[in-house]
This record gives C-alpha cells, structure tokens and sequence, in this order.
C-alpha cells in the first residue's frame, strides 16, 4: 500500500462503453478483480476506481465517444491507454473485409472466447440489442459472421408494422405453442432465435466438427440451458477480451 492505501500493484482497467451504460473491469493480469457499472465514463468515474486501485495500463472501447475525448479523460494520468479501433493489434488475424465497420465489442467478444478457450473452432453469439454471431477457427483467423435484430427488437417491430399485434414483453417462460396473441408472440420470437441459433451450430458444425460455442449478453439468460449444444455462457467475455487485446499491445 502507498500513503493514500492504494495497493502499489499496478492492475489493467478496460471499459465498455456502450449506448446506454458504461462497464468497466479491473484485472491483476488474466485475473478479473472487480467490475464496475456506470451511467457514463468520465473523469471522476476513473478517479473512483484510481482511489482503490493502482492503474498501470488500460483499454477503452466506445460507440459513442470519439478517440481525442477518450483521450482527454486520461490526460495527466500515468496510465498506458489504448483506444481500440480497427487500427489496434490484435491477438488473431482478421478475415473481415471492412475492419473500420466491425462493431468493437465483437472484436473483444472474440478475443476473449479465443483466450478461454485456446485453439478451438469458436462460434460467439452475443445476445443483446442486436443478435451477433461471430466465428474464429482453431488457427486464430476470424472468418467474420451475422448480426440479425435483437429479442426487444423483434417484439416491438411486430407491434409497430403490424395493425392489431400488441407490444409484448419479454419472459423467461414460455413454451413451444401459443394458447393466445401474446403467447404466440412470445414463443414465437424466443422459439425463432432458438431455431436460428441451433441452426447456426448445426451448419458450422458440418464443417467443423469439434465446434464450440459463446454465449455472453444482457439476453443470454433466456436461451442457456435451452439450446441443444452444450454452451459456455459468460457475462464478462467482452471485458476479458479487452484485457487480451489490451495485454497483446502493451507486452509487445
């Protein structure tokens, strides 16, 4: 410990901000410390982790800020910052044609499936807003992959573009036919994305056998445990991805 009790160790901070919320991780190496949520990541957001924490490095990924005000956030700071965009160097090769175009929180997403699960055929399904799915081979190279709408968005695009279909919400239960409106709208849209996922590992899996599968997002929790292929479902795996790709630029 300093003068000031925080411990000398210097840990890495990465935080992703997106939409809506900002999350950020701390990590002692591979280790993930503590996660920390907030509206918004400015200036004194970091000056409450740095009064727990002694940051020596960190990664920020954003969707809504550009580099030069992630940057200003840390101006004056001794902290090694990387801004991930599709300049930065990354611990796979990239099959993606339009890189500048790749959301970031896939480039993570990847990343950190690939360090958990090393030299495997990996399918990373992200489950939020949108529905993402993403693919990299057993040799590191990322084949590319699909985004398709998202549970909320499915159900509010059939109450908008529809006459008389109400607006339902999302339940953890339900079942494979509908007694009413609403239940068919629900088992309808949930049913679908369990389709359209299985579908998804049955056709990789034809070609790639010894394939395994992610499962990480804010709607991971409607779909574990109801898809027919064993998943690992982690929730920190866009966080533990930036740590990899964090530590991939800073070791070299």
């Amino acid at each position: 410990m300093n003068q000031s009790g925080v411990p000398e160790q210097k840990v890495q901070l990465c935080i992703d901000q997106g939409n809506s919320s900002v999350k950020a991780g701390i990590f002692s190496g591979d280790d993930l410390l503590e996660t920390f949520r907030f509206d918004k990541f400015t200036r004194e957001a970091l000056d409450t982790i740095e009064i727990k924490y002694n940051i020596g490095s960190a990664i920020i990924s954003s969707v809504t800020s550009t580099e030069d005000e992630l940057k200003k956030l840390f101006a004056n700071k001794s902290i090694n910052l990387v801004v991930l965009s599709h300049k930065t160097k990354l611990p796979f090769t990239m099959g993606y044609n339009t890189p500048e175009t790749l959301g970031k929180d896939r480039i993570a997403a990847v990343a950190g499936a690939a360090f958990l699960k090393k030299n495997c055929n990996l399918l990373v399904i992200d489950a939020g807003t949108a529905i993402t799915y993403d693919f990299i081979d057993s040799n590191g190279h990322y084949h590319g992959g699909n985004i398709a709408p998202g549970i909320d968005l499915r159900l509010k695009s059939l109450h908008l573009f529809t006459g008389k279909l109400p607006l339902v919400e999302a339940k953890n239960e339900f079942s494979l036919l509908g007694k009413n409106t609403e239940s068919a709208i629900l088992n309808g849209v949930l049913n679908g994305i369990i389709f359209e996922i299985n579908g998804y590992i049955d056709a990789l899996k034809f070609k790639y056998p010894e394939l395994s599968v992610f499962l990480t997002g804010g709607s991971t929790f409607y779909f574990d445990g109801k898809l027919k292929s064993a998943i690992f479902a982690e929730r920190n795996l866009v966080l533990i991805g930036l740590n990899r790709i964090l530590l991939f630029n800073v070791q070299k």
